[in-house]
């Protein structure tokens, strides 16, 4: 092996030039990020889901009790996962630490009003949810293992080549199937366990190696045992962690109800700069607006394109089914979840959180100071623990399914169906003891082009999400109770190949919803 030899540098060379690379390197990325994420996809995003909710005439919220009753009677169709397991999986996808640091920090950088935002961006982003995942199930294929696939990478292919733009949309898919695969497949755990070793390390003295042992220990085992496991560890794990969390903000609330009124006014208020003194440390209405839409967008991953994986495998009898489903979650991300922990922190004492001072803990444990100052005991600090290491945790077993579904597309099989798990079961224990901030800036680069290409794909076949829905639309107004599609019957705008949404199919989905009836 050659050995590389010091060259002596001219002294007028900069400052900057000593740094290490990856240092430069890290730098450079997070600046190209930034303002990719910060000046480019927070626009998109929302021009998405403004056109998505136009088109499909506002159905996040003319059919959102429909969706709430779809998920609660959710049943196991035989083959593929249930719609409830495929929503659960993409919930803990969406669910994670941001839920909590990241909204304490919006509430902190752009003040109360931040949390206003967030929920507009989630109520446009349930209409972009309902299409992504509209499109996964309609474009989706059976796998050899009998468990649906589908995704984005499949719908840029599949809708793409029937629009004509069948090289685009190849060229497509294995872009973002490989940016999907090295961001949450490998990246993101780390991002997930490092957060549970610095709670454990912080909180109570656990080293960072102890817990990456626990972890590769826990997880090994579950992403092995395949796909249909991991699914029925997250249909118990996801609904415990959600209601744990708001059972005790409720709580929250309760002891504090004399204040809530106040603390809406100060939402309603600091999100339109109608006070002073509820800008937070950011100052000003467009820190405030972008605070609460950055954070807002980027927890309900909304348009990221990850979610929609999860619901491609899903048996359900009309696309639109899963559509609704899914965008219920962003719902219980950002409204129900996001709302929890910001309201946890505006009732706290001046002490805790004031709009304008950034508190020393802001980015780690402002939560956690703030349930104490409500609920005072050595139990917040257990609970919190509890919290983010299964909001992580949960994250973690997502990303697997989502992760697989891309290797699947890219024609990767068992064996390297298995790898891949390993690889995931190393990086989460990786991630617990090293801080590989140049990996992590990668993957948000990689996550930033994923979610534009996916919305470029989602707009440019948004007339099958439109052509899907009036479908559905149509039979229930014909008083189908549970519509069933059938593809040649659905005014599609091109033909649809497979043998999915046949006649057929769509009879023996109905006759399998009638036996378990």
């Amino acid at each position: 092996m050659p050995i590389a030899m010091p060259i002596a540098l001219p002294a007028a060379l900069p400052a900057a030039s000593d740094e290490p690379l990856a240092e430069r390197l890290t730098e450079s990325l997070g600046a190209f990020e930034g303002f990719v994420s910060g000046k480019i996809l927070v626009w998109i995003l929302l021009g998405a889901g403004l056109f998505l909710t136009l088109g499909t005439r506002g159905v996040q919220l003319r059919l959102f009790t429909r969706s709430l009753r779809l998920v609660l009677r959710s049943r196991h169709q035989r083959g593929s996962l249930s719609s409830f397991q495929a929503f659960v999986i993409g919930l803990g996808g969406r669910v994670g630490t941001g839920n909590i640091a990241g909204v304490a920090l919006a509430v902190t950088m752009g003040g109360p009003g931040a949390l206003f935002w967030m929920w507009v961006v989630a109520l446009l982003g349930m209409a972009t949810s309902f299409a992504e995942s509209t499109l996964a199930q309609v474009f989706k294929v059976r796998n050899a293992d009998g468990i649906f696939r589908g995704g984005p990478a499949y719908y840029m292919q599949r809708g793409l080549a029937l629009a004509g733009r069948g090289g685009i949309g190849r060229a497509m898919g294995v872009v973002f199937a490989l940016m999907l695969i090295f961001s949450y497949g490998l990246i993101f755990p780390m991002v997930q366990s490092n957060t549970i070793a610095a709670t454990l390390d912080s909180s109570h003295h656990v080293s960072t190696t102890a817990t990456a042992i626990v972890l590769m220990l826990v997880t090994a085992p579950i992403l092995l045992a395949g796909m249909r496991f991991v699914a029925k560890v997250t249909e118990w794990l996801v609904p415990l962690m959600a209601l744990a969390y708001i059972a005790v903000v409720a709580v929250v609330i309760i002891v504090s109800l004399p204040r809530v009124p106040g603390v809406f006014g100060d939402i309603i208020a600091g999100a339109f700069s109608l006070r002073p003194g509820l800008a937070g440390v950011g100052g000003g209405l467009f820190a405030t607006f972008l605070n609460g839409t950055k954070r807002g967008l980027f927890s309900n991953e909304a348009g990221q394109g990850s979610s929609p994986n999860g619901a491609a495998t899903a048996d359900v009898a009309h696309p639109v089914v899963q559509g609704l489903i899914q965008s219920l979650g962003v719902f219980i991300d950002t409204i129900v979840i996001c709302t929890a922990t910001g309201l946890t922190v505006l009732l706290a004492a001046p002490s805790i959180y004031t709009p304008g001072v950034e508190p020393e803990w802001a980015e780690t444990t402002l939560v956690q100071h703030a349930l104490a100052d409500a609920l005072p005991g050595g139990w917040v600090v257990w609970f919190m623990t509890f919290v983010v290491a299964t909001f992580a945790y949960s994250s973690v077993l997502g990303y697997s399914n989502f992760a697989e579904v891309n290797l699947s597309y890219l024609g990767g099989g068992r064996r390297t169906g298995v790898a891949l798990r390993l690889a995931m079961t190393a990086a989460t224990g990786l991630g617990a003891v090293v801080a590989l901030d140049l990996a992590w800036v990668m993957a948000d680069v990689a996550l930033a082009l994923m979610t534009i290409l996916n919305l470029v794909a989602v707009l440019w076949l948004s007339r099958w999400v439109f052509a899907v829905l009036r479908d559905y639309d149509r039979q229930r107004s014909d008083g189908v109770a549970e519509p069933a599609f059938v593809a040649e019957r659905a005014g599609l705008p091109a033909d649809l190949d497979g043998d999915i949404w046949t006649a057929d199919k769509a009879a023996a989905r109905v006759s399998s919803l009638d036996e378990e009836a």
